[in-house]
């Protein structure tokens, strides 16, 4: 599999653990909020929304919690005043980081953000370093189980643009952002559910990390989604078997 699917599936179970805690749920309701408070309260007109409340009850949030978000959001709520950031940097090894941030305190943020880039010994960089690295993609990834042509039929059909079969058998279907809640929904009523989905900075090409370096670059990626005021961490770093499981993350 490639480097950005083994750390996204290292962040899914990162989230499920975090889910019992209640800490994905503050980000979770902070998307909420925003998408309410930028694109109106109503899914069906704020694709935006709609891609966050399905995530939500993906993480098994309650409805009336997703529901007061929204309403917050929506309403414009003078005691929540959040602004979204993006940082980019790199890790040991030349490892491109790209983070996502939501926060009330753009100071704080960013002496976080940057103190745990120089903690791991990497650095952050100006707007631009890293981004031109990544694009922007839906992904629904299926487990080896499925048929690959019935996921392929499926997939053209509902408007996806491409499906990858993965070295252990899993594959994945690939949409544009705009795309991909009909493509999931098509998918969903042609009974087939994804066993991960959502929307997420892929790399374009991905760097290989020697063992070396691999646990102090696994440290800062979780190091970055462990603060509060971050939303989502992605990387171009491509981690070997080998290694994640010596250093306890396969």
């Amino acid at each position: 599999m490639a480097g950005h699917s083994k750390w996204s599936n290292i962040k899914h179970r990162k989230a499920a653990q975090d889910a019992k805690k209640g800490k994905i749920f503050t980000k979770l309701i902070r998307e909420l909020f925003v998408a309410a408070r930028e694109g109106g309260g109503e899914p069906e007109d704020n694709p935006r929304l709609r891609t966050a409340v399905d995530k939500a009850l993906f993480n098994n949030m309650k409805k009336d919690t997703i529901e007061r978000a929204i309403e917050r959001g929506a309403g414009n709520a003078g005691d929540e005043d959040y602004e979204e950031l993006v940082y980019e940097g790199y890790g040991p090894g030349g490892m491109a980081v790209y983070v996502e941030a939501m926060t009330d305190n753009k100071n704080r943020t960013v002496s976080d953000v940057r103190h745990a880039f120089s903690k791991f010994g990497g650095n952050l960089g100006t707007d631009g370093s890293v981004a031109f690295l990544f694009n922007r993609q839906g992904t629904l990834s299926f487990s080896a189980d499925h048929d690959e042509d019935t996921i392929m039929e499926a997939a053209l059909e509902h408007g996806a643009e491409d499906v990858r079969v993965n070295e252990d058998g899993t594959k994945d279907v690939i949409t544009t952002p705009e795309n991909y809640m009909d493509v999931k929904d098509g998918m969903k009523q042609a009974g087939l559910e994804p066993e991960q989905a959502d929307i997420s900075m892929v790399p374009v090409t991905t760097v290989a990390m020697d063992d070396e370096v691999a646990e102090t670059n696994l440290k800062l990626l979780e190091w970055l989604e462990d603060l509060d005021d971050v939303q989502n961490v992605y990387t171009n770093a491509d981690f070997s078997d080998e290694a994640l499981e010596r250093f306890g993350y396969a």
